[in-house]
């Protein structure tokens, strides 16, 4: 069985949109949300999936989900029929942190075939063996000071290590101040991990503070010899669900 987000009490995350950030930015595909995360990033605009009653954990917000409206179990067979039904080649797995459900993924991915697979992930789990085989894209977004977790938790040495090897892996750094984009530079300097793997993306779920990032940013992204990404699906549906 998996555990989903929902988007309504009852109705799991599954739906078509196009991808708002990295490497398949304006792609389209389907996403399916899953529930629950081992971080806590303080600004966190999916807490949904993670900060349930009970659960204090910071952050900004300081709201908290009931869990029973907000999670909803679906066996592999039935996540399986609702993403084919709905007709595109890509599916994009977010969360949460999908590779804690690696062996349900697994699953239910073999029922998949034909499909392109994107798995976004905080880069601190390991996949399982299975799962790894089926995915084509690990979209990895270590989380650095500002998310308010500890580095021991967040920034995991063999794993980042083992996903800068990967080629199939893209990371996507949050950045909030120019001080992160130096933080960006040490691990990838630490790890290795590839300037045309490495993504930029502003913090923020508005359009005006998007915007305002983006442009302080754009030049350290050219001297740093990185790549830029926007959030497009903020700028198109605004902080929702389902989009």
């Amino acid at each position: 069985m998996l555990t989903l987000a929902t988007t309504t009490p009852g109705e799991p995350e599954i739906f078509a949109s196009v991808q708002g950030e990295g490497q398949s930015a304006g792609r389209p595909c389907t996403f399916m949300r899953l529930s629950r995360c081992n971080l806590a990033c303080t600004w966190c605009d999916t807490a949904y999936t993670w900060r349930f009653e009970g659960d204090n954990r910071p952050h900004r917000d300081d709201t908290r989900f009931d869990r029973t409206a907000n999670q909803i179990t679906l066996s592999e067979e039935d996540a399986a029929a609702r993403i084919l039904a709905l007709g595109q080649n890509r599916l994009v797995i977010t969360g949460g942190e999908p590779l804690l459900q690696s062996p349900a993924l697994a699953r239910m991915l073999a029922l998949l075939p034909g499909i392109h697979i994107e798995i976004e992930t905080n880069g601190t789990v390991a996949p399982t063996s299975a799962l790894d085989a089926l995915v084509d894209q690990y979209n990895v977004s270590p989380k650095l000071a500002h998310s308010g977790n500890a580095a021991e938790l967040a920034l995991i040495p063999e794993r980042l290590a083992a996903f800068a090897a990967d080629a199939r892996a893209y990371f996507k750094f949050v950045v909030a101040c120019e001080a992160d984009v130096e933080a960006v530079q040490v691990l990838c300097s630490a790890f290795a991990i590839a300037p045309e793997r490495t993504f930029l993306m502003p913090e923020g779920t508005d359009s005006a503070t998007i915007t305002a990032r983006l442009k302080w940013l754009t030049p350290l992204v050219i001297k740093n010899d990185m790549r830029l990404t926007d959030r497009l699906h903020i700028h198109l549906f605004g902080d929702t669900r389902g989009t």
